[in-house]
């Protein structure tokens, strides 16, 4: 089951952090342009996005230099129900 939303979170911010997540397979570290490849979301809308997850903690930079993102463990927590999402409201 997905965890729910917080109040500040899209289909959007979703989307990201399973596509970086890669249920099933190993995780993946992408760049926000591979992640619009790999969604129905477009590059500008992933970046403004990935920021927003960044200060909130659930994903960081693998590599800041060319802009790779992957999940942090506060992200992993998130996607596997174990981060109550009342705490995504207090950043």
């Amino acid at each position: 089951m997905r965890p729910p939303l917080a109040s500040w979170m899209t289909p959007v911010d979703r989307s990201i952090l399973e596509r970086l997540q890669n249920e099933g397979n190993q995780e993946l570290a992408l760049s926000p342009a591979m992640i619009a490849e790999n969604t129905d979301w477009g590059h500008q809308t992933v970046r403004e996005h990935v920021s927003v997850l960044r200060d909130h903690d659930l994903i960081e930079y693998k590599d800041k230099e060319r802009g790779v993102y992957q999940l942090s463990d506060r992200g992993r927590a998130y996607l596997k129900g174990e981060l109550n999402v009342e705490v995504l409201e207090d950043v």
